[in-house]
């Protein structure tokens, strides 16, 4: 499995890697968020899973730094740019304060995307804008789902109301501007040229850039891990450097990660940015402030100096990553194989210590790829004290009804599961290791222990066709007892995977950063056909429409838990 998005070792900051779907924020699919968020190590490694054989060189190694106007510097600032589904603090920046933490280099964390949110909509209505903030923020609330709803879509309106004069449509999740493109590098750096023509300039100018200048940190390190993001952070770049002349500008991140990655990275930032990481962030980051990491490379995460923003969420949310990679690494679009990441879980003993350290934590939220069994087991005989969720396999070990109930004695909540398709054929191409008759059996029997299923599906991959979709629909409807929420993506595929070398294929958007690319599908099924399909079809089907309606709008599996949780 792969999943908000964000990975331990790489944190979203500096780095090449980001934590996590991290965070969660993104459940237009996992597969397509993880390859957005690079999640993962880019260096080859030895394919071994073994704490004590850790091969630090291959570590260090493993990250690349682009540097351009260097000059010593001991104080960095970590921002984490505007937008993403703002419900929780971003894990990555947090992990790598944990690193800076350890080896006492002076650090401060702002998450400027909850900040911005805020700013825009008490500009716009202070005390209607607080009294939204409150309402998400009321765990009473969720039992009225027409309610949530209706202030979630008050606050897009809001936002996308105030981006209009900037030629923009903004909401909680996603920037769009009119003209300019988070995929062409001259569109990034003409928002680099024009600050003031982003949504967001008016939080920079007046409130983020006075606690920049009010502090000695003259390193700047922006966390890029959404397209979402991108704009913004090229547009706020501009700005400080036009304000703050002596500053240091890194920048690293899941999406940077990804665009050094491409075989026609020609540098185009070097301009802009001092300093582009892309490899293990915390060896990177530390590597600029002289420092050699220990053979320890699990930190604690330091959420010090974000859990006091409020973030738009009922209770506190905890993101953690128990490991990188995937323990499984076996399907055909998993980029942790094309990789040839290997696996690296965090001891388990240090993963409950960590998590125990931060209670009263409210709501745990596993950033895992998929957590693994031998974790899960630790978990079920030795519970959290916290309510937690995140991404599993349809592991054999939950076709013990016994052990489902152990789970959710445990805390477990809800379980994110990756069922991808409902026709075999289809599973065995994708090589997903999941058999129907078992994965029927596990859904059954995580209802019975009460434990709530978010059933991810993936729609129009190079193995399915109409048929095989309806198998699918056929598949949830048959199951709509026992899944609470479901997630039905259409397949994009990247355009430099090996999978993309063996299909016809032809530009996804016009963009010299593209990530993706259309494809002649073997089957006639293509993204029109499967579009129609979903939106007058399946999401009508009588048995999975009331499954659709309870999905959180906007926040989707970030919020999901609190419709499930009991007081």
């Amino acid at each position: 499995m792969a999943r908000e998005k964000i990975f331990f070792l790489s944190c979203v900051i500096t780095v090449a890697i980001s934590v996590s779907p991290i965070c969660g924020h993104d459940d237009s699919h996992r597969i397509q968020h993880r390859y957005l968020n690079n999640q993962g190590q880019n260096a080859a490694a030895p394919k071994k899973s073994r704490l004590d054989s850790f091969n630090l060189d291959a570590y260090i190694d493993g990250c690349s730094i682009e540097y351009d106007n260097v000059t010593k510097s001991f104080h960095v600032l970590l921002i984490y740019p505007p937008i993403s589904k703002p419900c929780e603090p971003p894990a990555g920046i947090a992990r790598l304060a944990g690193a800076l933490q350890l080896y006492k280099v002076p650090y401060r964390l702002i998450d400027a995307n909850i900040n911005a949110v805020r700013y825009i909509l008490h500009k716009t209505n202070p005390k209607q804008g607080e009294k939204l903030f409150q309402e998400l923020q009321n765990p009473a609330f969720y039992k009225n789902p027409d309610q949530y709803r209706n202030s979630v879509m008050k606050i897009n309106k809001k936002l996308d109301h105030y981006s209009r004069p900037y030629n923009a449509v903004l909401s909680l999740k996603n920037l769009r501007h009119q003209q300019l493109r988070p995929v062409r590098k001259q569109d990034l750096i003409q928002a680099f040229e024009t600050p003031e023509l982003n949504p967001f300039y008016d939080y920079f100018k007046n409130d983020l850039l006075p606690q920049l200048k009010a502090y000695s940190d003259r390193d700047i390190a922006i966390s890029l891990i959404y397209l979402s993001q991108a704009l913004t952070a090229f547009s706020l770049i501009g700005l400080i450097k036009k304000e703050i002349a002596d500053c240091r500008i890194i920048v690293g991140g899941g999406l940077m990660s990804t665009w050094m990655s491409h075989p026609n990275w020609d540098h185009p930032f070097k301009n802009i940015i001092d300093i582009t990481v892309s490899g293990p962030g915390e060896a990177a980051l530390l590597s600029l402030y002289h420092k050699t990491i220990s053979k320890k490379p699990f930190y604690k995460p330091d959420y010090s100096q974000l859990f006091d923003n409020n973030y738009l969420a009922p209770g506190r949310i905890l993101p953690y990553a128990a490991s990188a990679g995937c323990y499984w690494r076996k399907c055909t679009f998993c980029p942790e194989k094309a990789e040839e990441n290997r696996f690296l879980p965090v001891p388990h003993d240090q993963t409950l210590q960590t998590l125990r350290s931060f209670e009263p934590a409210g709501l745990v939220h596993f950033l895992d790829n998929a957590i693994s069994p031998a974790l899960l087991r630790r978990i079920a005989q030795h519970p959290l004290n916290n309510a937690w969720y995140g991404y599993v396999r349809l592991d054999r070990l939950l076709l013990d009804p016994d052990f489902c109930v152990a789970l959710k004695k445990s805390g477990c909540v809800m379980l994110q599961l990756g069922l991808e398709s409902g026709d075999q054929k289809v599973l065995d191409q994708m090589q997903k290791g999941i058999e129907l008759k078992n994965a029927s059996r596990i859904l059954h029997n995580l209802r019975r222990a009460g434990i709530a299923i978010y059933c991810y599906l993936l729609f129009g991959t190079p193995y399915e066709s109409y048929e095989s979709a309806q198998k699918t629909m056929a598949f949830v409807a048959d199951h709509a007892d026992c899944i609470d929420f479901v997630n039905p993506a259409i397949f994009n595929l990247p355009i430099f995977s090996k999978m993309a070398q063996t299909l016809t294929t032809e530009p996804f958007y016009s963009g010299d950063l593209s990530l993706y690319v259309n494809f002649e599908h073997p089957f006639e099924w293509h993204r029109g056909k499967v579009r129609q399909f979903l939106s007058k079809e399946f999401r009508k089907h009588p048995g999975i429409a009331p499954i659709m309606q309870r999905v959180p709008p906007v926040f989707t599996s970030g919020h999901a838990p609190f419709f499930v949780m009991k007081p």
